[in-house]
């Protein structure tokens, strides 16, 4: 279904196959910013370029009007709007913000029957349910989003519903964070000084000074190319997604975590669909669901 949104293009989804040259850890940065929305506090992520101003905005679950103004405060176009899975706490936004930006909505097809049964999960949680959208594009494992400068890989990792996916954005990874931790990595600017990649970053995206620092319960980052994995709620720090929902199930989610998630390299952050972000490596040793029988 063709986009409203004319900055929209066709190319959005790509398939892996296609190829392209992988970002520079050390040069290019990534404004990341979360917020928690709803009663059930989904986390919201806007990932955007800073040098395009393109941005794809994950699992808008309610307070589009933050949303919104986060995305005017930051001078972004938003070319996606992805969800990585249909149940309401992720997916209640998604008609209104799609009414305001014109970008395309995207969802895995397995998921299409439970975005259907909005009435179902309103009537569970005993709330009114919230405006419906089509989705115009049909995620599946393999496909890439591309926006800016960025790709995102969609891995399919069903189990806590049926099309539950995760973003991962593995360009360089752990070049940045696993050789130079802890130390302040800089270049040399126009005019001869040394500055900090991170100032740098900031600069790019600010270059007036004039941008306002996040509000108070939201996550405002410039990141350098670190891997970096949305994983919806399938991971979680410490845990897993329920499975005793319509469609869950413990053997697909726990087939998705230990054959997909954790392939990923260790340096991988993980931003989950709730709570605080994580890593590859510290699930991989601290998960009590996934150390080994």
């Amino acid at each position: 279904m063709p986009s409203a949104n004319p900055l929209v293009s066709d190319d959005i989804i790509a398939r892996m196959s296609d190829g392209r040259t992988a970002l520079n850890a050390a040069t290019d940065g990534l404004i990341h910013i979360t917020i928690p929305v709803g009663m059930l506090q989904c986390n919201c992520s806007i990932i955007g370029d800073p040098a395009t101003r393109e941005a794809l905005v994950v699992d808008p679950g309610d307070e589009v009007t933050r949303i919104l103004d986060l995305i005017g405060r930051h001078h972004l176009i938003v070319k996606a709007i992805v969800s990585t899975h249909a149940h309401i706490d992720h997916v209640g936004g998604l008609s209104k913000l799609h009414q305001y930006t014109g970008a395309p909505v995207l969802m895995h097809r397995d998921d299409l029957p439970l975005y259907q049964a909005m009435d179902m999960q309103a009537s569970f949680l005993g709330v009114m349910p919230p405006e419906l959208t089509d989705v115009d594009q049909l995620l599946k494992e393999g496909d890439v989003l591309r926006w800016g400068g960025f790709e995102a890989q969609v891995i399919h990792t069903p189990g806590h519903t049926p099309g539950s996916v995760s973003l991962y954005l593995p360009h360089d990874a752990g070049k940045v964070t696993g050789a130079t931790a802890g130390k302040r990595i800089s270049v040399k600017d126009e005019a001869g000084e040394d500055i900090a990649i991170a100032d740098l970053l900031k600069k790019a995206v600010d270059p007036d000074n004039t941008r306002k620092a996040a509000a108070p319960g939201e996550s405002d980052l410039i990141l350098p190319r670190a891997p970096q994995l949305f994983s919806g709620d399938t991971l979680f720090a410490g845990s897993i997604g329920r499975t005793d929902l319509w469609g869950g199930s413990m053997e697909q989610i726990m087939d998705s975590l230990r054959t997909k998630l954790m392939h990923l390299p260790d340096a991988t952050t993980v931003h989950p669909g709730h709570g605080p972000v994580t890593t590859i490596g510290n699930e991989r040793h601290l998960n009590p669901f996934l150390q080994p029988e």
